[in-house]
């Protein structure tokens, strides 16, 4: 089987926005941390691959897939063609330097894993991207096709959810423990903000992210989860075919184009609900007018200021306001 093209369509749902949104604020945390401490959390090239079991799998894969895109190769130790795919694998886990941590299964000692992701046949490649399950491709595929589809995937990683992979030091030693980061003063109001939000309580985690910005308005998790969780708020009662109907039938009605824009943005639709906005703004005047631009700024803190998607979105707002 050849490697598939990298996809997001159907997994950029409201669950995927929440999961970028807590991806790209831990790594810009991490980032941060790292930069206060004056460490940079970095790891030999030994530790890019690693071998994975059932036990370690959630802290192993699914919460260092916040960090950086996870490819998952499931194999055994009967398997011919694992035995050529494998290497290659590890060779290019190092060679592309942090850009994605290769998890190594064995089927054999870990039968559930391998049921829970569906898998016929080996060697099988998934990817997990901030707690999203992707399948890449099954088989030893030519490296020229699997350099493809991991770059597709870290350009994935990178656009959609703000993974700009782990920093490796070329003579650190493998055996080495990484540095502990201290824990910064609002972790317990952070916390009780994600948590808010795994348990749908929009309006919880709103107060809980605006406590961290009364203190520390340049807070990024904290910037990123008020905005997000404001948006999951705002569409959690909405009757989506209602709401998509409304707009089309009034296209000059600014609050129905707010409404289809955030559901644009959940569905996983970002230039839609951008070009939506663009188009409120350009349409409107006075009040109106700053009250579609306003909510367009907020949706680009849901994605991003580094997206190239708001980085045109932007040109395209300048262009019809001035």
């Amino acid at each position: 089987m050849q490697p598939r093209n990298m996809s997001m369509s159907g997994v950029v749902d409201l669950a995927a926005v929440k999961a970028a949104g807590e991806a790209k604020a831990k790594a810009e945390q991490a980032r941060a941390q790292a930069a206060r401490t004056g460490g940079t959390g970095a790891v030999a090239p030994a530790a890019l691959v690693i071998d994975v079991d059932e036990a370690g799998f959630e802290r192993d894969v699914l919460q260092r897939s916040a960090e950086v895109p996870v490819v998952i190769d499931f194999w055994a130790e009967w398997c011919e063609p694992c035995k050529q795919l494998g290497p290659l694998l590890e060779r290019l886990a190092v060679e592309y330097n942090g850009r994605f941590l290769l998890a190594k299964v064995d089927v054999d000692a870990n039968q559930m894993l391998m049921q829970q992701f569906g898998i016929q046949g080996i060697p099988a490649v998934f990817a997990v991207v901030a707690g999203q399950a992707l399948p890449l491709f099954q088989g030893a595929a030519p490296e020229a096709q699997i350099r493809e589809t991991l770059d597709q995937l870290i350009q994935v990683g990178e656009q959609r959810f703000g993974l700009t992979g782990i920093a490796v030091d070329p003579d650190a030693s493998a055996d080495a423990a990484p540095a502990e980061v201290p824990a910064g003063p609002y972790d317990a109001l952070l916390e009780a903000a994600a948590s808010a939000l795994d348990a749908n309580d929009f309006g919880g985690a709103v107060q809980a992210y605006k406590n961290v910005l009364t203190d520390d308005p340049g807070n990024p998790e904290a910037k990123l989860g008020l905005a997000q969780a404001e948006l999951l708020g705002r569409v959690q009662s909405m009757d989506p075919q209602a709401v998509r109907k409304d707009a089309a039938e009034n296209p000059g009605d600014v609050n129905a184009q707010i409404a289809a824009a955030d559901l644009d943005l959940v569905g996983g639709h970002v230039e839609d609900a951008f070009g939506r906005l663009v188009e409120a703004v350009r349409r409107t005047a006075g009040d109106e007018r700053n009250t579609a631009r306003l909510r367009l700024l907020e949706l680009f803190e849901v994605i991003g200021p580094e997206d190239p998607r708001v980085t045109s979105a932007r040109t395209a707002l300048a262009r019809v306001l001035f």
